[in-house]
C-alpha cells in the first residue's frame, strides 16, 4: 500500500517466462531482476521437469528471496516468474505470492498475473457458492478456479473459458507440463512482449529491458486479446476474445516502465524526453536551471531543459541503497522519510530560480517536502513542473492508488495545490500535450487516472466491494 510519504503510484507486478532453455530458472531469475522496479514486495519462480512443478517464492527483493539452494531445485527447461507489489486490498503473505501453483485433475498448473480483475469479488462469491475453496485473497485465484472447472481437454482452451468470464486487465503467463501460455487482455492495458533466445528458446516478459539482460532477441509485442501458446511444436497464436478498442496504460510511458524499455513500439526514454519538451512549451518560466526529482523525473527534466534552453543539473541526489527503515528518529528530524532517500546539493541551489520536474503528484506530501528541502538549500524560486496531467481518479486495473478523496488533484484547484506544496508556481502537462508526445490519442490509451474515462465499465462499485472484502479476509 502507498505510504503517506510516497507520491508515486506503484505497479502491481511484472512477469517473465522462459521456454526450452537448459537454464530456464536462472534466466527467469535474471529477468525478474531486470523487472524489479515493477514489484519489490515478493518474488517467485516455478519450473517444470518430468511433469513436476518446482516452486520457490518469498517476500522481498529478487536477490534476497532466491538462494543457491532454491535455484538448484528449480530444474527443467521452462519456467515462469513473478515480482509483486501488493495492492491496497492484499498482502504479501505466502498465500498471496505468485506464481500461483495448483493441482487439478488434469495436472499441475502455475499462473503469474499482472493486472486486476474488476469483477473478482462477484466471481469469487459465485465460485464459493459452487463449492470452491480459496487459499488466497488474490484475484488471480479466480482465474485458476474458473479454469479448473472447465471440461475442455486442452489447457489453453480451459484458460480461454476462464478469461472469457472475467472483466479487467491482465498480462498473464500460465504453465503446465507441456506448454507456456502468454495472454494479454482484449484492451491491452498491461504490457507483454515476446523474445527469442538461442536456436529454439522463447521468452515472455512484461518489458523489453529484461530481454536485453539475458541477451534475448526482441520479436514483438503480444497483441491485445492475443493468446500465445508455446510448445515443443512451436508457437501458436489465437485471438479467442471479442475485439476491443486498444487502451494501453499511458502511465507506463510516464513512470512505470524502465526508461530503456520499448513497449508497443514506443521507446520509453525518448518519449519521456518528448513529454518534458511538451511541458516546457506549455509552461515556460524564467529560471536558472532545471533539476529532476530522481530517478523517474530525469528524462522529462532533460527534455524540458533542452526545449527551454536551460542548464540541466542533478541538484537532488538519490541514495540508491535505501531499504526498509526500521529505526526512525523522533519528530525533531523533520522530513525523515524523504531525506533518507533524497538530498539537495546546496551549492547548486543558492540564490537560483529552479524548475523542479517530477512525473506525478499523488497526495502531495512528498512534493511538499522536496520543495521545502530545496528552499532550505538556498533556492530563490521553485517552479514545480509535472510530466503528467493532474491525477484525479484511482486506477482499477492493476495499479496501487489511493482512493479518490486522497488524491490531491481531485480535491484542490491548481492554485490550492501550489500553495499546499509551497512552490512559487506549479504546472502539469495537458492531456493533449501528453498525447502529442506519445504519438497521438488515436493510438489508443487508458487515461482514466486523468480523465475518469474507464474503458472497462463500472469498475468503482466492483473495486470498492472487492477491497472491503479482501481487507476483511486479511
Amino acid at each position: 500500500m502507498i505510504s503517506a510519504d510516497d507520491d508515486h503510484f506503484r505497479d502491481e507486478c511484472g512477469v517473465f517466462g522462459v521456454f526450452n532453455h537448459p537454464e530456464a530458472a536462472n534466466l527467469a531469475y535474471l529477468g525478474l531482476y531486470a523487472l524489479q522496479h515493477r514489484g519489490q514486495e515478493s518474488a517467485g519462480i516455478v519450473s517444470v521437469e518430468d511433469r513436476i512443478l518446482h516452486t520457490s517464492r518469498g517476500r522481498g527483493l529478487v536477490a534476497d528471496v532466491f538462494k543457491k539452494s532454491d535455484m538448484d531445485r528449480l530444474k527443467g527447461r521452462r519456467a515462469i516468474g513473478h515480482v509483486r507489489y501488493s495492492t491496497s486490498g492484499g498482502s504479501c503473505s505466502s498465500r498471496n505470492q505468485q506464481p500461483l501453483v495448483v493441482d487439478t485433475y488434469q495436472g499441475g498448473i502455475a499462473i503469474a498475473h499482472n493486472g486486476n480483475l474488476v469483477d473478482a469479488i462477484d466471481q469469487r462469491k459465485s465460485l464459493e457458492h459452487r463449492g470452491s475453496i480459496f487459499q488466497s485473497t488474490m484475484d488471480t485465484e479466480v482465474i485458476v478456479h474458473l479454469a479448473a472447472l472447465s471440461r475442455r481437454p486442452e489447457f489453453h482452451d480451459r484458460l480461454v473459458d476462464a478469461l472469457s468470464q472475467v472483466k479487467g486487465a491482465y498480462a498473464l503467463l500460465a504453465m503446465d507440463a507441456q506448454c507456456i501460455i502468454g495472454v494479454r487482455d482484449p484492451y491491452g492495458l498491461r504490457p507483454l512482449v515476446l523474445g527469442r533466445i538461442g536456436e529454439n528458446g522463447w521468452v515472455l516478459s512484461s518489458e523489453t529491458c529484461a530481454l536485453d539482460l539475458i541477451e534475448a532477441e526482441f520479436v514483438r509485442d503480444i497483441n491485445p486479446g492475443e493468446m500465445l501458446v508455446i510448445t515443443d511444436k512451436g508457437l501458436q497464436s489465437f485471438t479467442p476474445f471479442p475485439v476491443k478498442k486498444r487502451h494501453f496504460c499511458i502511465f507506463e510511458y510516464i513512470y512505470f516502465a524502465r526508461p530503456d524499455s520499448t513497449l508497443d513500439g514506443v521507446n520509453i526514454y525518448e518519449t519521456r524526453k518528448k513529454i518534458g519538451a511538451s511541458l516546457a512549451k506549455e509552461s515556460p518560466v524564467a529560471a536558472d536551471l532545471v533539476v529532476p526529482v530522481p530517478d523517474s523525473g530525469v528524462p522529462s527534466a532533460l527534455g524540458y531543459a533542452q526545449e527551454a534552453g536551460l542548464p540541466f543539473e542533478l541538484g537532488i541526489i538519490r541514495n540508491h541503497y535505501v531499504g526498509r527503515t526500521f529505526i526512525e528518529p523522533q519528530q525533531q528530524i523533520r522530513h525523515f522519510g524523504v531525506k533518507i532517500k533524497l538530498n539537495a546539493n546546496r551549492e547548486l541551489f543558492k540564490g537560483k530560480r529552479v524548475v523542479l520536474v517530477d512525473d506525478s503528484i499523488v497526495r502531495g506530501t512528498t512534493s511538499k517536502k522536496i520543495v521545502n528541502m530545496v528552499r532550505a538549500a538556498g533556492a530563490k524560486e521553485i517552479h514545480m513542473r509535472i510530466s503528467s496531467p493532474p491525477t484525479t481518479h484511482p486506477c482499477f486495473y492493476g495499479i496501487d492508488t489511493p482512493t479518490r478523496h486522497e488524491l490531491l488533484a481531485a480535491r484542490q484547484s491548481l492554485e490550492e495545490m501550489c500553495r499546499f506544496i509551497a512552490a512559487d508556481s506549479l504546472a502539469f502537462i495537458s492531456l493533449e500535450g501528453l498525447y502529442e508526445a506519445v504519438g497521438g490519442q488515436g493510438q489508443g490509451y487508458c487515461d482514466a487516472c486523468f480523465s475518469g474515462s474507464y474503458p472497462i465499465p463500472s469498475p468503482e462499485t466492483s473495486q470498492g466491494l472487492q477491497l472491503s472484502l479482501l481487507e476483511e479476509l486479511e
